[in-house]
């Protein structure tokens, strides 16, 4: 039976009918950092998948695609050697949603990829690195649009809204002013997330008491929750929606799985979540 908690709706969005292609559920792209930092990437890219993305494309810098090419079946590969090629590559509007961040690199040409990426105007969720990117960066924090998920722990948060993080206590507050700052949805993590956009609705997902997921303070677990997000994004799910969907089912995977839960773990359990919603 369906948890009793699960999201109104959610099997409704999550559902693909039997005239259904590929196509019709979008194409994520999820940008991969350099050698040896390939790893939070695919596993953004493996819960794009997942969650029921048509298709997933990684995009790689030359240096790293024999590296990533030998751990990829399902997922695509694409050379991405720098912000003009990210601009050309996204000429293709069937790429329809961007995940950017996770393992990807804090370097000058890293913020001209964030540049670039929010340049095409796609759905796009900005994590990890690229979080760090913006809070350096004030023209490109001012960059950002409506169609953005940004996705902070609370020391990111910090980072991105220091007044905000110092002045205002509570948590909802707090991410409603973020997000009406930024412009667009903003998910702030932590075992109450609260998700709000630009017009101040918001969304708290609570994973305490019975509904508690300790097992998500792992590494990579937020990166997987990024790829969630894209995935739901390249489907076709508003910002603010596809933030919540993702939260709800991130948490529901660790606690489908259990102890010794590791983030690789999460994409891998969502088909057993979604037997539980009848799907």
């Amino acid at each position: 039976m369906p948890d009793p908690d699960t999201l109104p709706g959610l099997a409704e969005r999550l559902a693909k009918q039997p005239e259904d292609h590929k196509y019709g559920h979008g194409h994520a792209l999820i940008l991969c950092g350099g050698p040896g930092r390939g790893g939070a990437a695919r596993m953004a890219a493996r819960g794009a998948l997942r969650i029921g993305a048509g298709l997933v494309t990684l995009g790689v810098p030359p240096a790293a695609q024999q590296e990533n090419a030998t751990r990829l079946d399902a997922i695509m590969l694409r050379r991405v050697a720098d912000a003009a090629a990210l601009t050309e590559l996204l000429q293709d509007t069937r790429l329809n949603a961007v995940c950017i961040g996770p393992g990807f690199g804090l370097s000058d040409d890293h913020a001209d990829l964030v540049a670039a990426a929010l340049a095409a105007g796609r759905a796009t969720v900005l994590d990890a690195d690229a979080l760090t990117l913006l809070s350096r960066d004030a023209d490109l924090f001012g960059t950002l649009h409506d169609r953005c998920v940004l996705t902070p722990h609370a020391g990111e948060f910090a980072r991105l809204f220091p007044d905000i993080a110092d002045r205002v206590e509570h948590r909802a507050e707090a991410t409603r002013a973020a997000a009406a700052r930024a412009g667009c949805t903003v998910l702030l993590k932590g075992a109450v997330t609260v998700i709000a956009d630009p017009d101040g609705t918001t969304a708290t997902h609570r994973a305490e008491g019975a509904q508690a997921a300790p097992w998500l303070a792992t590494a990579g677990a937020g990166d997987v929750l990024a790829g969630f997000i894209a995935g739901l994004l390249a489907r076709g799910s508003a910002p603010l929606q596809a933030a919540e969907d993702a939260a709800w089912l991130h948490a529901a995977c660790a606690r489908a799985f259990g102890p010794g839960l590791i983030a690789e773990d999460l994409p891998d359990t969502l088909p057993r979540v979604f037997r539980t919603l009848g799907l």
